[in-house]
């Protein structure tokens, strides 16, 4: 390997298998020393080159020479009446993500982050207000899951099973290293998830909807909110680009598996999308698609001027989609005491903020 100086250092977790191969090439190395390096990568509690223990000695001390391979450690840490963790962690830059794990009787249930803040700016949604500061890394959205998982072994509390890109930012907006970083959860010698065990929510981004269907199988969600153009576009102001006739389209030629479905996330918020009407509304609009339907009373904030409707409007909004043939269920809200709850994640109210300002984060 060479022995030629580089300006900065390679992180090796932003680097596929493929990409990995032809850094091992570029350097003189054969091919199974790219796969032996590349497994070493994800494999539990590897700190350094040092511990590669199956490649030679001079290898390892020029690798450390020319690239390195990121690690993220939980600045906080908050524990939820119900059981559910939200992770803070700090990026090199100081900037702040969250990461939010729901622990459930037969499975975890990662929720994890693509953007630091987001520019999408849906009314509902505490994140949105904090704006948009950067795409994350192919390695910063992997390591999250690498960080979760090595924090579950450690306290005996099992392992993840599956992910959803529901947390911080809009993943299509990040579209080259959410592909890279999905293209690394789904390798066998990377972190070895199944396509049916990962999820890419999504406010509306349409070409990037077929184009990901085109690339991976995974799984769909797209927040829908709303089942006409006006309230949409008072909701989410992606729909002035997007409205639903071409989501809708983009939704048709997303890729799906046989016996998949694609999942539409609806906000209810009282007096604005919750009404009998409303209801009849999605069903027409979805009428013929794959389609299972997630209901979400609001997570109230008083930084935002919605309210949730009462138990009983969202079992009628329920059993009207229902009675159309359609698979509903309603969410209950987890981690909202942590402001870990869907659409909470921002790290100017948490506790993560807090340490950051008092400058108590490791």
């Amino acid at each position: 390997m060479s022995d030629a100086s580089f300006p900065k250092k390679i992180d090796l977790r932003n680097l596929t298998r493929d990409d990995v191969k032809s850094f091992a090439v570029d350097h003189g190395l054969p091919a199974f020393r790219a796969k032996q390096l590349f497994s070493w990568l994800y494999r539990p509690g590897i700190a350094s080159f040092a511990e590669m223990t199956d490649l030679p000695k001079d290898l390892r001390e020029s690798l450390a020479k020319e690239a390195f391979f990121s690690r993220l450690t939980p600045a906080v840490k908050e524990l939820s009446n119900d059981g559910t963790i939200k992770y803070g962690f700090r990026l090199q830059d100081g900037k702040m993500i969250e990461s939010v794990l729901i622990p459930e009787e037969d499975r975890n249930t990662l929720c994890i982050s693509s953007q630091v803040g987001c520019a999408m700016a849906c009314a509902f949604c505490l994140t949105g207000t904090m704006g948009f500061s950067r795409n994350l890394s192919c390695a910063e959205i992997v390591d999250q899951v690498c960080a979760v998982s090595e924090d579950l072994r450690e306290n005996n509390l099992g392992m993840i099973n599956n992910l959803v890109f529901m947390g911080m930012g809009e993943p299509l907006a990040n579209f080259d290293n959410l592909i890279k970083a999905l293209t690394i959860l789904l390798d066998e010698l990377g972190l070895h998830f199944s396509e049916r065990r990962i999820t890419v929510s999504t406010c509306g981004l349409a070409p990037k909807i077929i184009e990901l269907g085109q690339r991976l199988k995974v799984n769909l969600a797209v927040s829908l909110h709303a089942a006409d153009n006006d309230t949409r576009n008072r909701l989410m102001p992606i729909n002035l680009r997007y409205p639903l006739e071409i989501l809708l389209d983009a939704c048709r030629e997303f890729s799906l598996p046989r016996r998949k479905r694609i999942t539409f996330e609806y906000v209810l918020l009282k007096g604005v999308n919750d009404s009998d009407q409303d209801a009849v509304k999605l069903a027409r609009l979805l009428h013929g698609m794959p389609a299972k339907i997630n209901l979400l009373p609001c997570n109230e904030a008083p930084e935002l001027p919605f309210a949730k409707p009462g138990r009983q409007r969202t079992d009628t909004f329920q059993d009207i989609l229902r009675r159309k043939g359609f698979t509903v269920l309603v969410r209950s809200s987890r981690g909202a005491d942590i402001s870990a709850a869907c659409g909470q994640l921002a790290a100017k109210s948490s506790a993560c903020e807090t340490a950051l300002k008092d400058d108590k984060m490791p």
